[in-house]
């Protein structure tokens, strides 16, 4: 009876891979067939780079027949993504590609060799269909086999060698080309660093231009960072007012647009003339079309809530709140700044006596400053030297330095914490991410158990049902149920996982990433493969066992392999569905039409619908790619036919983002690490590896004689020697290179940014267009920005908009400071309608102080919105 049991349980090996290719090859067929249709008349979804309103960010229409799209994807340079996307991007596709190169090969090798050697004159009883060509295969009077496996693991692991080797040189000059780029190199986000943990004694600007004034050029600007207690939340509430005032201007122009429209059927039913646009009858014709009782309002929340709630709270005029909202906010916001400008700036001195300098030492100040700075110097190098030198002689004291900083990437509430909170926050974060592995390894085994209910159905005598299903049944609930169960509760990880990065004090939303692309492969490797393939196997292998506990070495050799068939789907559905799934977009085409028809009632709300840059989160994206690397490395010996699979998987999702960093996503430089992405991508292959040799060690040392010895003794100490080659190989590669992932070396500093200072030194050479004018002194005050070009608003108080230079092209620089700190209020966008309207709400808006705007943004007759260009304060918000 277990003989039978087991061969049912591996000939549904063959049927669950048969199901799933069929099904995955069907949805590719639908889903490719329908991008082939919609691609050409939804451009606005499938190519919106092509329509970008801001001329930078356009690139070429993608020219393409109906049909031959594929082909003239195929032959686009993929080099072009760099130029479009940044490093980041042009390195993942470089990394897609890299993996097409390493396993076209490995396929027809291993295909060649490894496929016959465990199938040919072969006597293990009861092995059919795909069981035929995996590693447990060989019966035991042809050990001598397994010289080719032995063999071809060497082979393939050399060949992985020399690509990661090459590829390594081809990331750091790539990432070199692009520190020492005019247009990079001159930004101010290649000159600055953020130290953080900065004693009391250096927590002032001319403390840190004496401390970094050994550095080459010196000092440009130094940006203290200080506690801004509830400036940031009265910001937010300006932001919020901000918004909702342009939902209730649209509302209202809307409304008034309807009403004159009944208006004007019943003047012409009834033979009236119909009513005039003159502007001087507009605001009596608002008035008359629009009643107090239909215009906007909304409720405040009750007492102590938050929110509000229907039929509970003050119930008030939307406009007219927001309008004073939006002035007392600004009102507070503008004296907060000025308390800013006036607090002294001066160097802390030992007051108390005590014979050092600490917090003690300083003057009580409302808005205290922050054990972090940023610093900008004149020369490139010098931020470089900056961050790689030891700052204190103190522990912990300025340690954790980080480069290639912009404002965007600031994770604001991060800047404050002390060194030591820090370290025990990183310690309280690790462990929780620990933990959080612990556990979910209870849901993730259900799904592994799952993909191989054969086996489980004969032991559990209430699942016997299941072994009475039909063949197909059976394929769809081991084949496909179980990876589409494992994906969805994978979305819900990098949620969690960025909460606890976050709370670790990772000051910047990139070096967010960056942990999280650690957190998560960790989390794949281990749950989304280890414990699949341990579970899945472990079942399978079940009755056997309980059987003859005796053969459990034997069985665990045999079956373990057999969780191939599980990855097999797996790799069809990222290949097929997956691919095909990201080309079409059926989600996003739906949700687009669906937003612009719900929420698309304000420009602002369009304009973000059909034009706001659509991004990808790195630190997940990538370890999705590289737990596919594990996979197949880790079966591409025990199961052949993976190899194939993962290396057309791999093409096609090569063709898939080259063609989406081409023409839909819009990576901005500010969130570019300059590659740094790559690097781990790399050390990801390590781990493949590592995964694939210790299987096949295991393997090799499990395997037996007809007389019961070890019978691939020879190949599992030499899968040991192998592995320690890949040890000291991964050691060299990160001892060699990792250096150069990071810092620029002096070798290129002729090469570099050099902003020309009197007294600087070295060579200077003059500036580029994208540097900004130098800032004022110390102990200058900001100053104040001029009206917006093209915007109406009211007169601005001195410290609304508050800017520290302004570059060649009028744009203002707000350097490190914080949005509370320095930026105007976001002006509203009303749309301009055939009745002015629009224009006079302007004017109300300015009468009460309040910025607004009809650029760039048009109401018809039906009260739809229409925008022909960005924000005017694009820029700034």
């Amino acid at each position: 009876m277990s003989g039978v049991d087991q061969q049912t349980a591996k000939s549904a090996t063959t049927a669950t891979f048969v199901t799933a290719l069929v099904f995955n090859a069907a949805v590719f067929g639908i889903e490719i067939g329908l991008f082939t249709i919609l691609r050409p008349y939804f451009k606005q979804v499938y190519e919106r780079r092509t329509l970008a309103p801001v001329e930078k960010d356009r690139v070429k229409p993608f020219e393409a027949g109906f049909l031959t799209w594929p082909i003239a994807l195929f032959k686009t340079d993929y080099r072009d993504v760099q130029q479009v996307n940044g490093p980041d991007a042009y390195l993942f596709v470089r990394f897609l590609r890299m993996m097409i190169r390493v396993l076209l090969p490995i396929w027809f090798i291993s295909w060649a060799v490894l496929m016959p050697v465990t199938s040919v004159n072969n006597s293990t009883p009861n092995s059919t269909g795909l069981d035929r060509f995996i590693f447990g295969n060989i019966s035991k009077p042809h050990n001598d086999r397994f010289a080719a496996h032995i063999i071809l693991a060497y082979l393939f692991t050399f060949w992985i060698y020399w690509n990661i080797r090459r590829e390594m040189q081809h990331f750091t000059t790539v990432r070199q080309l692009h520190l020492i780029n005019p247009a990079h190199s001159s930004s101010v986000q290649a000159n600055t660093i953020l130290v953080t943990g900065i004693p009391t004694k250096y927590l002032s600007e001319p403390a840190l231009h004496q401390l970094y004034s050994h550095l080459p050029g010196g000092v440009k600007k130094v940006w203290l960072n200080r506690d801004l207690k509830k400036l940031p939340s009265i910001y937010d509430r300006r932001l919020a007012a901000c918004g909702k005032l342009e939902s209730a201007e649209t509302s209202l122009l809307s409304t008034a647009a309807k009403l004159r429209r009944k208006a004007l059927k019943k003047a012409n039913g009834a033979g009236d003339p119909s009513p005039s646009a003159d502007p001087e009858r507009n605001v009596a014709l608002a008035e008359r079309l629009v009643p107090r009782d239909k215009r906007p309002s909304h409720r405040l929340p009750a007492g102590f809530m938050p929110f509000s709630l229907p039929f509970i709270g003050e119930e008030v005029d939307t406009i007219d709140w927001c309008r004073q909202e939006i002035a007392a906010t600004t009102g507070l916001l503008t004296q907060g700044r000025q308390t800013l400008a006036d607090q002294g700036l001066s160097s802390p001195e030992d007051v108390n006596g005590d014979g050092k300098v600490d917090k003690n030492d300083r003057a009580k100040q409302p808005y205290p400053l922050l054990n972090s700075a940023f610093v900008t110097f004149n020369q490139q190098i010098a931020a470089h030297l900056a961050v790689n030198a030891l700052t204190h002689h103190e522990p912990y004291c300025m340690a954790d330095r980080y480069l290639e900083v912009s404002p965007p990437d600031v994770i604001w509430g991060n800047l404050g914490l002390n060194p030591y909170e820090k370290r025990i926050r990183m310690v309280i974060s690790y462990s929780a991410t620990a933990a959080l592995i612990i556990f979910w390894a209870i849901p993730v085994a259900f799904v592994g158990i799952i993909s191989n209910i054969e086996g489980l159905c004969v032991r559990e005598s209430w699942l016997a049902w299941l072994c009475k299903l039909p063949s197909p049944v059976i394929g769809i609930i081991q084949g496909i149920l179980p990876p589409v169960l494992l994906a969805v509760l994978m979305m819900l990880l990098p949620i969690v996982l960025r909460l606890l990065g976050r709370f670790e004090g990772i000051p910047t939303r990139t070096g967010l990433e960056l942990s999280l692309m650690t957190r998560y492969f960790i989390f794949q490797v281990i749950h989304s493969f280890l414990i699949v393939t341990l579970s899945s196997g472990i079942f399978a292998a079940l009755p056997s066992i309980l059987a003859n506990p005796s053969s459990i070495a034997g069985l665990l050799a045999q079956y373990l392999p057999q969780a191939s068939t599980f990855f097999l789907t797996y790799i069809l559905l990222q290949g097929l569905s997956g691919v095909a799934g990201g080309f079409l977009g059926a989600v996003g085409l739906i949700i687009y039409y669906v937003k612009l028809f719900i929420l698309g009632s304000t420009p602002r709300a369009v304009y973000n619908i059909k034009y706001a840059p659509t991004t990808v989160a790195w630190g997940t994206l990538f370890p999705t790619i590289t737990l596919l690397v594990v996979i197949t490395f880790a079966y591409s010996i025990i199961s052949p036919v993976i190899n194939g699979l993962a290396c057309f998987t791999f093409f096609l999702f090569y063709l898939l983002y080259k063609y989406l960093f081409l023409y839909q996503y819009t990576q901005p430089p500010s969130a570019d690490t300059g590659g740094l992405f790559f690097p781990k991508a790399i050390q990801h292959v390590f781990v493949g590896m590592y995964v694939q040799q210790i299987c096949l060690c295991a393997l090799f040392f499990l395997v037996e004689n007809p007389d019961g010895k070890r019978g691939a003794l020879p190949e599992g100490v030499l899968m040991i020697v192998l592995i320690a080659i890949t040890v000291g190989y991964q050691a060299i590669i990160n001892s060699s290179f990792g250096p150069l992932t990071r810092a620029l070396p002096l070798s290129h500093a002729h090469q570099t940014f050099k902003h020309d200072v009197d007294g600087g030194s070295g060579s200077h050479r003059k500036e580029t267009v994208e540097d900004i004018e130098e800032g004022p002194s110390p102990t200058d005050k900001p100053r104040a920005s001029s009206s917006e070009s093209g915007a109406e608003h009211a007169p601005r108080n001195d410290y609304d908009d508050v800017f520290f230079a302004r570059g060649p092209d009028g744009a203002e620089d707000y350097g490190f400071a914080q949005p509370a700190a320095c930026l105007p209020q976001r002006i509203v966008w009303i749309p301009d309608d055939s009745l002015g309207l629009g224009r006079e709400e302007v004017q109300a808006n300015k009468e009460s102080s309040v910025k607004a705007t009809t650029q760039n943004a048009k109401m018809d007759e039906h009260g739809n919105v229409e925008v022909t260009g960005p924000p005017v304060d694009l820029a700034k918000f």
